[in-house]
């Protein structure tokens, strides 16, 4: 196998195939242009559902086969004999024409099971909101109210002949091969939003280490960007700081024209902040120009080398279906090892420009970006809604406005428009339901209002009344929780903001050395101010000069003591 194995076009039963002679077992895969961004945050997990229902008649085999939601494709892939492939191919068409519903409610159990298992990452919502690729997120809230007709009418709108491609790699293409899927229209990929005002953007998470994401343009020479990348992120924060275990970065297509190329480095809590300081120096380097033509040169002989295996051309038959799929030009080894050797130290610098310009930094908690030139991404609304106010029952300071066109709440720390969090009912996600009349609503740019009537007294009419301003569709039912947010309750039920924003903060050194300093002074002079209280009298010095006096040390008691208090009621230990 060299890198001009040929790369054959052809088609099987009206879909695109593609087709590389290999050797080895038969492999193959069906591709769909679908995931998880096409659907809505209250009906997310319907595609996944659908995967599983497609695979159940397959049951225990002993051949590999398995198939995989991704934000924008499901795959089906295969790898045996050839009277497996056939039969695996064959009976995930037939199922998908038809889907077992008898297993709809045991496949949703199995969902669910499976996603408890499963970590979601922060960076989609906070660059893209609470829909498209943002979903990738959240958990997959749909799946439990989808109904037989619901999951039918997705399958047939989306798992179509003219919304597929096959592909298989093996000696020969296998005989008798017939598929029979619907007719449908291939579709266009998913829309791509935005919940970022500006760009550089960070956002803190209380973790530790560092993630960051960027857009940056699909080309070869950012390909190699992200192995230099990896590579100086290596040598600065393991080999030679010590700070970190593991520095990588990922490279994804997203198949728009654009990728989102990923770094991270992970950092034991003492040394979260040189971690940061690291990662930004390292950036800082290759938008300066400092990228090294040796560094470029053994980047792209690994890749060169990958794509002359004997197997690449099999390995990359996936990723190409997908091209395939959104248009876009369907390369062989051969050309991308092409492109990859015209690349430059100029072009590599472009990419390094371009990534920094786009680029979404996760900081531990305590930590923050903005000296390094990066935007706080937001965790309010830029805009409230006029209405009918609620207080927070039980001594609380935060207000929930319900108002004809959305909710607001503001607080708990004030009561401005600066420190609130809004979702208007046209732009609502999601609003997930409880039995017991409890409200969460959560917006397209990802902010979060909850509504709990015992929390804020909230009359049984104005609850009927977001729930009829709520379109029907962005509602999920969730079955009774444990414990109902009421007055008093240590959870701040009434708080808004970007969901999952932990709160409070992890405390940094600083914040540490305050407590201490202004909390040994204050401790001080609390215990002068009580001796003086206590024993202080004068008949000589004068009842009003005394009380004065005290007033005064208590006085600057508190004015020594407030910073401490301030970091314990705002910050938490490591």
């Amino acid at each position: 196998m060299n890198l001009q194995t040929p790369l054959l076009h052809t088609q099987v039963d009206g879909i695109p195939t593609l087709f590389a002679e290999t050797t080895g077992p038969l492999r193959a895969g069906l591709v769909f242009r679908v995931g998880v961004a096409d659907e809505t945050l209250a009906r997310t997990g319907v595609t996944h559902l659908v995967e599983h229902l497609a695979l159940h008649r397959l049951g225990v085999s002993d051949y590999h086969f398995n198939g995989e939601t991704k934000s924008a494709f499901t795959h089906f892939y295969i790898e045996g004999a050839e009277h497996e492939v056939t039969t695996y191919l064959s009976t995930v068409a037939a199922s998908l024409r038809e889907l077992p519903m008898e297993r709809l409610e045991t496949e949703k159990e199995i969902l669910r099971t499976e996603e408890s298992r499963r970590s979601s990452p922060q960076l989609p919502l906070w660059r893209y909101g609470a829909q498209g690729y943002g979903l990738a997120s959240y958990p997959e809230w749909g799946v439990r109210d989808l109904g037989p007709d619901a999951v039918r009418d997705w399958a047939r709108t989306w798992f179509t002949r003219g919304n597929a491609v096959l592909w298989i790699a093996g000696e020969r293409m296998p005989a008798g091969l017939s598929l029979g899927l619907p007719e449908g229209e291939r579709r266009p990929m998913p829309a791509v939003t935005s919940a970022l005002p500006e760009t550089p953007a960070y956002f803190s998470d209380g973790k530790g280490g560092v993630l960051l994401d960027a857009v940056v343009t699909d080309t070869a020479a950012a390909r190699l960007y992200a192995g230099i990348l990896e590579r100086e992120l290596t040598r600065a924060l393991r080999q030679e700081g010590g700070y970190s275990y593991t520095a990588a970065t990922d490279y994804a297509p997203r198949r728009d024209g654009h990728a989102i190329l990923t770094a991270f480095a992970d950092a034991l809590p003492a040394k979260q902040s040189a971690v940061l300081g690291g990662f930004v120096d390292v950036l800082a380097a290759f938008q300066a120009g400092r990228i090294g033509q040796s560094a470029l040169d053994a980047v792209r002989g690994r890749y060169v080398s990958g794509l002359a295996a004997p197997d690449a051309i099999a390995l990359r038959l996936p990723a190409l279906a997908e091209d395939l799929l959104a248009g876009r030009p369907v390369l062989t080894p051969a050309e991308l090892s092409a492109e990859l050797a015209a690349v430059t130290t100029e072009q590599v610098h472009a990419v390094a420009l371009e990534a920094a310009s786009t680029a979404l930094m996760q900081v531990p908690g305590g930590l923050s970006a903005d000296w390094a030139g990066y935007a706080a991404a937001p965790t309010t609304s830029p805009y409230t809604v006029t209405g009918r106010p609620f207080h927070e029952q039980g001594g609380g300071n935060a207000i929930l406005v319900v108002g004809a066109d959305g909710v607001t709440v503001t607080g708990p720390h004030g009561s401005g428009p600066e420190c609130a969090a809004t979702v208007r009912y046209a732009d609502c996600a999601a609003m997930l339901a409880w039995p017991d009349g409890g409200r969460r609503l959560i917006g397209t740019d990802g902010m979060v209002v909850e509504v709990e009537p015992l929390l804020y007294d909230v009359d049984a009419a104005t609850m009927a009344g977001i729930d009829v301003a709520v379109p029907r569709a962005a509602v999920v039912s969730l079955p009774p929780r444990q414990q109902v947010p009421k007055p008093q309750s240590p959870v701040a039920a009434g708080s808004g903001g970007r969901a999952g924003q932990p709160a409070p903060t992890r405390r940094t050194a600083l914040q540490t050395v305050v407590l201490i300093i202004f909390g040994l002074f204050g401790g001080l002079s609390a215990l002068v101010s009580l001796l003086f209280t206590a024993f202080g009298y004068d008949a000589e010095y004068g009842f009003t000069d005394w009380l004065i006096t005290i007033i005064v040390m208590w006085g600057f008691t508190a004015l020594v003591s407030w910073p401490a208090v301030r970091v314990l009621r705002r910050t938490r230990r490591v």
